[in-house]
């Protein structure tokens, strides 16, 4: 490990500069995706929009929140270009007839008739940041939102979130997935940011709890694919490991996601929160232990001994690793966490972003070459951006909230 001589790298000044100008630049690429129609394109390997790949409400959403995030950061343009980015979430995705949004409108085509809880997620997300930002029309999707959500997504017998349901909301998908709990986390946390209303923050714990105690059982691996009755399928999609958003096995990233989201949800004060450290550690030890001591950086996925099953590298697992052991550093003071800071920072940084072209490389392989296994182009910011702003950011607050607060440790005692 990385000895100290200057201090954590986490906590220096001069690294903090360099996160600064980081997101700065990660700002302007954000940019280029929203065009004079307010459309949010998806950016391919040149941070160019990619006219054939159509509009996709995760990107579009994702988008609105970065450029929210610009705005509270002091960028006045990247008000306007969220407000544009929010606007386009009802023009480009809303269903009138049945209500909600469609998650992809092609380039050609009617739009995919599915109604997915990782998309609405990300409209809560979006919302709430264009909230706290002040931006014109936010609060009436977020309203608009929540009601979705809870009349067809937020199972309370449960405590968990339906993937899926057809255009009409009468047939619901079988499967059950920890990725749009997570993200639902996310979002819930941040609307209660947003609103003050801390039945949010509740059902945010509920999530949590549930999908925690999945992985606990499974040695702090977390279960990703369940059936309608949130039964484990540790053999989904063995056929197709390379999945973008449901791959067979564990995925790392996601164990430092879920480490970081804890301990927001810790700090903000949601009920009980005794549990949360230990499982955030817990979690984070587990990713961290699918480290390449020989290449350096983390795989996509292993199975369930902890072997790689997909070896790329994604932007957005290092990127979650970074945000975790920031945060666990801050809240643990364990030095532990700052090596692991300091470790990701070193493979990550010659590796992902890519200054001439924009953005970060979104995959790699072993080697740290360009990979196009299972994406192309560079679709978003959002990772990226949040693990700049991590070591900076108070733990207990949403990352648009925590823009406009003081650095420091949140709710944490």
């Amino acid at each position: 490990m990385t000895s100290f001589e200057h201090g954590p790298l986490v906590d220096r000044v001069d690294h903090h500069a360099v996160l600064r100008q980081e997101v700065a630049r990660l700002l302007e690429t954000s940019r280029a995706a929203v065009g004079a129609d307010g459309r949010v394109a998806w950016l391919d390997e040149r941070c160019q929009p990619d006219a054939d790949a159509g509009q996709h409400l995760w990107i579009t959403t994702r988008m609105a929140h970065v450029l929210s995030l610009g705005r509270l950061l002091g960028a006045a343009e990247d008000g306007r270009l969220a407000g544009l980015a929010l606007t386009s979430v009802d023009r480009e995705f809303a269903d009138a007839e049945f209500g909600g949004w469609y998650r992809v409108v092609p380039s050609t085509g009617p739009p995919e008739p599915a109604k997915t809880a990782y998309e609405h997620a990300f409209v809560l997300l979006a919302a709430s940041s264009g909230v706290v930002a002040g931006l014109p029309g936010a609060a009436d999707l977020l309203d608009r939102g929540t009601a979705v959500v809870l009349e067809h997504f937020w199972d309370d017998d449960a405590g968990l979130l339906v993937e899926s349901w057809n255009r009409d909301w009468t047939v619901a998908e079988a499967y059950r997935g920890a990725n749009a709990n997570m993200h639902a986390v996310e979002a819930f946390l941040a609307t209660a940011d947003a609103t003050a209303d801390d039945a949010w923050r509740h059902r945010a714990d509920r999530i949590a709890r549930g999908i925690v105690a999945a992985a606990e059982l499974n040695d702090w691996r977390i279960p990703e694919h369940y059936d309608e009755r949130w039964r484990a399928l540790p053999d989904y999609n063995l056929d197709q490991p390379r999945h973008a958003f449901r791959p067979f096995g564990a995925t790392p990233g996601h164990g430092f996601e879920w480490a970081r989201l804890l301990l927001q949800l810790g700090g903000s004060r949601a009920g009980s929160t005794h549990w949360v450290r230990p499982a955030a550690e817990a979690l984070f030890a587990q990713a961290a232990a699918s480290w390449d001591p020989e290449r350096g950086g983390f795989p996509y996925t292993t199975d369930w001994s902890g072997v790689a099953v997909v070896e790329e590298r994604f932007h957005w697992v290092h990127c979650e690793a970074l945000a975790a052991a920031a945060m666990l550093w801050r809240v643990t003071a364990d030095p532990g966490y700052a090596q692991w800071y300091q470790r990701i920072w070193d493979y990550a940084w010659p590796r992902f972003p890519d200054p001439a072209g924009g953005g970060w490389w979104h995959e790699l392989d072993p080697q740290g070459r360009l990979s196009r296994q299972t994406w192309t182009g560079k679709p978003d910011t959002y990772h990226a951006i949040q693990a700049c702003l991590s070591p900076t950011m108070p733990v207990g607050a949403g990352f648009a909230l925590g823009v406009t607060l003081p650095q420091g440790p949140g709710g944490w005692t």
